[in-house]
């Protein structure tokens, strides 16, 4: 059985992350900053010391790379490296600032953009963190840096990610990233999209 680390998994499982990691080929480690949500493993993204190197056939990270500052997330990414399989790929998800500041342009910035399980997001949520979240004192939600669908994968490649692969949702106000450690062709990529991005 293949394992994929759950990256900043909050109190979320595997059923909650893609259809394939979701399906029963993959075992799931969740590693998380915040004990309280009960990981597998406690650490930070700029930290995984608890992995081993060249553990992990994959790395899932949903809405976590933004609440890093930027010049930390060249580290995070390297770790994500350090700890993947030479055969290993990552799948990264996070808010799209490209139509989220359509809607600033607009003045829509207290508006609702959509509606959440946890209730209405507007744009400043999504550029700064959950507002409520961070008025309860879960800092961790803060937002300290961000992605267009260009530098996200630039970024990626930058970190030494040979192969990438991407979609911007829109109306989902995010974005969605495969990212493998060996060279992979082009149909390759289009497999693991197929598998981890949403329909």
């Amino acid at each position: 059985m293949k394992t994929f680390l759950h990256v900043g998994c909050g109190l979320s499982r595997k059923s909650n992350t893609t259809a394939a990691f979701a399906g029963p080929d993959w075992r799931e480690v969740r590693l998380d900053i915040n004990a309280e949500v009960e990981p597998d493993i406690i650490g930070t993204m700029t930290d995984l010391s608890a992995v081993e190197d060249a553990s992990i056939d994959a790395v899932f990270s949903s809405h976590n790379i933004e609440h890093l500052y930027a010049h930390e997330v060249p580290v995070a990414l390297a770790e994500f490296r350090r700890v993947l399989r030479p055969n290993g790929f990552l799948v990264t998800t996070c808010p799209d600032l490209q139509s989220v500041a359509a809607l600033v342009a607009e003045d829509k910035l207290t508006d609702t953009a959509y509606m959440s399980p946890a209730g209405p997001i507007a744009p400043i949520d999504i550029l700064f963190g959950y507002r409520p979240s961070l008025a309860q004192g879960n800092l961790f939600m803060a937002h300290r840096c961000g992605f267009t669908e260009r530098v996200l994968r630039g970024t990626l490649a930058a970190s030494g990610f040979q192969s990438v692969v991407s979609t911007r949702r829109i109306a989902a106000f995010d974005l969605w990233a495969v990212a493998s450690v060996p060279q992979l062709t082009e149909s390759e990529m289009r497999r693991l999209a197929g598998e981890h991005f949403p329909n």
